[in-house]
């Protein structure tokens, strides 16, 4: 079972025996988070709207407000494809960048944070166009279940992804390995399907998955090293840049904001 949020339901008048608590689904809590970080989203707003099972929370909850009247004049940019379409079916006025080079606020999850708030994003693979939106908003909140906390970037031992050309791949997965060999990475092409096919980005790249056995250090001189080499697009480091994390767990919702 996953671990979950322990709600008291009410008192019975028929029964002096406690009835059980209600156990939130990790589902349930990303919702909670969710729903939260929305409140922070005011008519007229130039939206960030991100990607993945905890942001697609959001999206739909600002389609609801959209419908009910409750929010207007919202613009969302998409992260990805995926949101697009999502956003398209809620009735959500969409624009770009090009359009609109200064975003209000983004709404995303993330795979880790770390005590400082730096993050790990892209294991749903859209971690480029995520940091190019993310990067132009004037405020950008981060929605997590408590599970994604870390105590450093690498931290739950899960993916951190890479964005690179697909020409000469196997050449730029060892270069990124041989950054962090002290580290104990390992390097893998990210794939799918039964027959491993390579993942590819909505914007027709690869993603190569790099795994640490300890922390990586200074994140600000890693992401100058990965950047630096020919081949990477980008990566899954969002150093600096989240002004609020919502997180959700046992205890209810807590609010962190960037000191």
């Amino acid at each position: 079972m996953e671990a979950g949020l322990l709600v008291p339901s009410s008192p019975s008048s028929s029964s002096l025996s406690s009835p059980p608590p209600v156990i939130l689904t990790q589902d349930e809590l990303k919702k909670i988070a969710a729903y939260k970080a929305v409140e922070y989203v005011e008519s007229g707003m130039v939206l960030g709207l991100g990607t993945g099972s905890t942001a697609k929370h959001a999206v739909d909850r600002i389609g609801e407000l959209l419908r009910q009247g409750k929010l207007k004049n919202i613009v969302g940019i998409p992260t990805s494809k995926k949101t697009h379409e999502q956003a398209v079916s809620l009735g959500i006025p969409l624009s770009d960048l090009d359009s609109y080079p200064v975003v209000d606020l983004a709404i995303d999850g993330a795979d880790e944070v770390d005590p400082c708030l730096n993050l790990v994003k892209g294991r749903g693979g859209s971690l480029l166009r995520e940091k190019m939106v993310e990067g132009a908003c004037k405020k950008f909140i981060v929605i997590v279940d408590e599970s994604k906390m870390v105590e450093y970037v690498g931290g739950s031992g899960l993916a951190m992804p890479v964005e690179i050309i697909p020409f000469c791949w196997k050449f730029t997965a060892s270069r990124l390995k041989k950054l962090f060999e002290d580290s104990g990475c390992v390097a893998k092409l990210r794939t799918f399907g039964e027959k491993d096919e390579p993942f590819v980005t909505d914007n027709g790249n690869y993603i190569v998955d790099l795994y640490f056995k300890k922390s990586i250090g200074d994140l600000k001189a890693a992401s100058d090293a990965i950047l630096q080499l020919a081949g990477v697009v980008e990566h899954g480091m969002f150093i600096d840049m989240a002004t609020t994390v919502i997180v959700a767990g046992e205890l209810g919702i807590t609010v962190k904001n960037k000191k």
